[in-house]
């Protein structure tokens, strides 16, 4: 098998679908975690090592410094990339698929996600406001002490609803579109937006370039993430898809991030909250719109019912990926 027939659109699919169901049901082993890490590991120290020698001078300089750094990773992640699909070709064709799913398991994060949101709804019930602070501490940025019962509930809801997007629908959807390295330089892209592509002194002029790209990358899944939402909100009792649509199309637009806000307006209007508005980060405190116009008095069983959501649109975009990889072979046979 050619390592080129890897990025055929049946192939590429089909290797997507096996991803998304091994890593649904199985999330990235913790012993292999601990026996070689994860891939955003590997990227993460390459993207700190090269800041440390990059990020430095006046803004200018810090500027090309996180340009040419970007372009390092995104060669680099690419190359190492399609050097393993190459090395994946050599196991045939059946195989040469199965290893590169098995590969593309680690990009998604379906199960970890649903893990860590779940923690909060179940600690806060168990523990209290500091048994859901903490737990909301491990998926959000905004500082946790500032956060009331209703608080956490938003914050871990947008988090499954922005995470679902980026963590999820983008990496599955470049995944689809160019297979291991398409799916790896995504994933790339994206660490370098969530570790240097922050307005701070540090950052502001040298992660420039990462949180444009980001931006950039994460466009078409933030849309597909929010009808996928609202294809989800469709099947639950208790959920409107009409509402959810809703609030895509009057709020999604009105948010600081150019694409948080369609999923976040699709899981407020669906379930009837309203989510985002003003929050606080590091002690400031951060103007934003609010997405949907139901209650702000969010609790455990509001969390637990974006769960369900979340479960029912993962497999739609499951869904998504079969009929696409099933027509895609009818017409090729």
């Amino acid at each position: 098998m050619s390592w080129t027939a890897l990025f055929h659109p049946p192939d590429t699919l089909a290797a997507l679908a096996l991803a998304l169901a091994i890593e649904a049901a199985a999330g990235y082993p913790d012993a292999l975690y601990r026996a070689v890490g994860h891939p955003v590991t590997w990227i993460g120290r390459a993207i700190t090592a090269l800041e440390a020698g990059l990020n430095r001078g006046g803004p200018a300089r810090r500027r090309a410094g996180g340009v040419l750094a970007l372009l390092v990773l995104i060669v680099g992640t690419g190359a190492v990339a399609a050097a393993l699909t190459r090395l994946a070709a050599g196991a045939g064709a059946a195989g040469g698929v199965l290893l590169v799913a098995l590969l593309c398991a680690s990009l998604p994060a379906q199960r970890s996600l649903h893990d860590h949101v779940a923690r909060v709804a179940r600690d806060l019930r168990a523990a209290g406001l500091p048994g859901g602070r903490r737990a909301v501490a491990m998926i959000v940025g905004r500082d946790p002490e500032t956060l009331d019962e209703a608080g956490i509930c938003r914050a871990a809801i947008e988090s499954l609803a922005e995470n679902f997007s980026d963590g999820i629908v983008a990496p599955a959807f470049w995944i689809g579109l160019g297979g291991l390295p398409g799916g790896a330089l995504y994933k790339a892209i994206n660490t370098a937006d969530s570790m240097i592509g922050h307005r701070t002194p540090r950052h502001e002029a040298f992660g420039w370039a990462a949180a444009r790209l980001d931006d950039l990358v994460n466009l078409p899944a933030s849309r597909l993430s929010a009808g996928l939402i609202v294809a989800a909100a469709a099947l639950h009792p208790g959920a409107s898809a009409r509402e959810a649509l809703r609030a895509v199309l009057r709020d999604a637009g009105r948010h600081r991030s150019p694409n948080a806000g369609w999923p976040e307006a699709a899981m407020a209007g669906a379930l009837g909250l309203r989510l985002a508005g003003p929050r606080i980060y590091g002690g400031t405190r951060v103007a934003d719109a609010w997405m949907g116009d139901g209650r702000a008095e969010a609790g455990p069983a509001d969390v637990e019912r974006a769960l369900a959501l979340y479960r029912t649109a993962c497999i739609w975009l499951f869904a998504l990926v079969v009929a696409g990889a099933g027509g895609l072979l009818l017409v090729r046979a």
